[in-house]
């Protein structure tokens, strides 16, 4: 079985604006209305959950994120390509 996650994001253009919302969110209901409200991905609909994906589905930079942000919690904007995000992640299988 290879390595997987589960997560849900928020993503920005701007640090800024996600410096701002991190300080803003300590629970996971708190998390999903931010996505809902500010994220530019199509996730935002469904609160910013990407649902579970593999080891290598994602960009370098999220994946790294993914794997060592500690469970529950927000993490610290991540700079990709598409902008700043902001990572929950549910659960990780090794």
């Amino acid at each position: 079985m290879t390595a997987s996650a589960h997560a849900s994001h928020i993503l920005v253009k701007a640090k800024s604006e996600a410096l701002n919302i991190a300080e803003n969110v300590d629970k996971l209901k708190d998390f999903e209305k931010y996505a809902r409200k500010k994220s530019i991905c199509p996730s935002a609909q469904s609160g910013g959950d990407l649902g579970t994906f593999g080891k290598g589905q994602m960009v370098r930079e999220f994946e790294s994120a993914v794997w060592s942000t500690p469970l529950k919690m927000v993490s610290a904007p991540v700079k990709t390509q598409f902008g700043y995000h902001l990572i929950w992640v549910h659960e990780r299988e090794e």
